[in-house]
């Protein structure tokens, strides 16, 4: 039987939920993915990206409490998480720039 995402330090059900959409059912196959293409499948699966729940899985894959992060580390993993979120952009969301960016100001129905 598999071990649900919220068993994993730091992640309870919401997070579960969004991997759930994302096709990341257990915390076996988060692990397995790592915390990199994990976060990526949920951008692409519609999760808005946002540092803190970036470095939250990150640490929690590590068994570590989400505000152990600082310093350094936390410089690092800014630039990962800027460099997966610039992997997603708006074309591949299949909006123009235009629409992604009236998107981000909340004028325009997500789609």
């Amino acid at each position: 039987m598999p071990t649900p995402i919220s068993s994993i330090p730091n992640l309870g059900p919401a997070t579960e939920a969004a991997f759930a959409k994302a096709g990341i059912h257990s915390a076996e196959q988060l692990r397995e993915m790592g915390a990199d293409a994990a976060y990526l499948a949920l951008m692409r699966a519609g999760t808005r990206p946002h540092f803190i729940g970036y470095y939250v899985i990150v640490m929690g894959l590590q068994g570590r409490p989400w505000n152990d992060c600082q310093g350094d580390e936390k410089k690092r993993l800014r630039v990962t998480f800027d460099a997966l979120k610039a992997q997603v952009g708006a074309k591949e969301k299949g909006r123009s720039e235009l629409e992604a960016a009236l998107d981000r100001l909340g004028v325009i129905e997500r789609r």
